[in-house]
């Protein structure tokens, strides 16, 4: 006799399992514990099977039938449905084991050792805010151009349009991850180039004219807040690193023997050097009195445990009179790349090298951190001898129509 959903509601359990049989070989299992649960009797290959069905009361006898009963289609068509199950499960498995958002964070992983951790957060929060939440689920090779575009559409609207194109560039990186591990045929970012509103270049403040660098260096010498600003803002013309490799600098990084610092670039995360001058050691030795018991060579003003505030060197400059629209903390990079090849007259490959920039050779291969370094290390010292001359007020003459001393 069939079951009725008032005999299922008054079964009370036993000693031993109690089996109460509806139709079709569908039965309900009633556990001594008082659980209950549906299952599938069944013969497939002249083996007799069973096939749970789910728990009473979330599968209720409706759906329990319609269950039994897309399970009897698939014995028709001579299916297993049980080994049909772990097909499905498994097919279910590897699609979300090859979701975009399980690859992405598969490559997140492989490459973080190799970046920095700003890097590494950066792109993290961009994918989960802008990707994940439309793309994140879907199996990577399924994703389309149109999907893509769709995506980085709603980051534009927000008006983020570089934000946009960095997401993109991510999602290409991810795609390339995927197809060199066999989970994509191709990466469709290709299939979008020129379709993003183009973003609009931005002019960092920078001084790179002689003169006014003197004047600069001069006004550094002049602040008179921490010794740890005072050091950083010193210290920046003649690194020229990036502002927040500097405020983040790590004293395990720094070899004040060997007059080196060595450190990921934040940008690319690779492998830097900067060759130090004498002049460079000289502040780092100052402020290694004060912060070198602790992790960074210039540690926030609130804790020791974090780096500077990007704020700081800023905020500092702005206390000297040095205007927004006249100096940034990015300008130092350009003051140094201007001066060193029109003034000073050295080798472009070499300032791009030290600017973490990629240089490759003539068969197009990158170049290690170590290249060029005796040459890099003879023009870091080159350049913070002239900065130290401009300041002490040498002679300033003109250069093919730029200033130089």
């Amino acid at each position: 006799m069939a079951l009725s959903d008032l005999a299922i509601k008054t079964a009370k359990p036993g000693a031993k399992p109690i089996r109460l049989s509806d139709s079709g070989g569908l039965y309900l299992e009633i556990a001594p514990s008082g659980g209950k649960l549906w299952r599938l009797k069944y013969r497939f290959g002249g083996k007799e099977k069973r096939l749970a069905l789910g728990k009473y009361p979330d599968v209720g006898l409706k759906d329990a039938r319609e269950r039994r009963d897309e399970a009897r289609k698939l014995l028709a068509n001579e299916v297993d449905p049980g080994e049909n199950r772990k097909v499905q499960k498994a097919a279910k498995a590897e699609r979300a084991a090859n979701s975009f958002e399980a690859v992405a964070r598969e490559w997140i992983a492989k490459y973080t050792p190799t970046w920095a951790a700003s890097h590494t957060s950066k792109i993290v929060r961009r994918l989960e805010m802008y990707v994940f939440p439309w793309l994140g689920g879907r199996p990577i090779a399924e994703i389309a151009a149109p999907e893509l575009l769709a995506m980085a559409r709603r980051i534009e609207g927000k008006g983020a349009i570089e934000t946009a194109h960095r997401a993109m560039q991510n999602c290409g990186q991810v795609f390339r991850y995927a197809v060199a591990t066999g989970r994509a045929e191709r990466d469709p970012t290709g299939d979008l180039r020129g379709a993003l509103q183009p973003v609009k270049t931005k002019h960092m403040a920078a001084i790179t004219e002689p003169r006014k660098v003197a004047e600069l260096l001069r006004t550094f010498d002049t602040y008179q807040g921490t010794l740890s600003v005072r050091c950083a803002l010193q210290l920046a013309p003649l690194v020229f690193v990036r502002p927040g490799e500097l405020r983040s600098a790590e004293w395990e990084d720094v070899d004040l023997d060997a007059a080196e610092w060595r450190y990921i670039a934040s940008k690319k995360g690779n492998a830097h050097i900067v060759p130090l001058s004498h002049q460079a050691v000289a502040i780092l030795r100052e402020v290694q009195a004060l912060t070198g018991g602790g992790r960074y060579v210039f540690p926030s003003a609130r804790t020791s445990d974090r780096p500077m505030s990007d704020n700081a060197i800023l905020a500092a400059m702005r206390r000297l009179g040095i205007a927004k629209d006249e100096m940034s903390g990015h300008g130092f990079r350009a003051m140094a790349r201007t001066i060193l090849d029109e003034v000073l007259g050295f080798r472009p490959d070499l300032i791009e090298h030290q600017l973490a920039h990629a240089v490759r050779d003539p068969n197009g291969r990158a170049y290690n951190r170590t290249a060029h370094l005796p040459e890099r290390r003879k023009m870091m010292q080159a350049w913070s001898d002239y900065l130290g001359k401009l300041k002490a007020g040498a002679e300033v003459i003109h250069i093919q129509g730029r200033t130089a001393a």
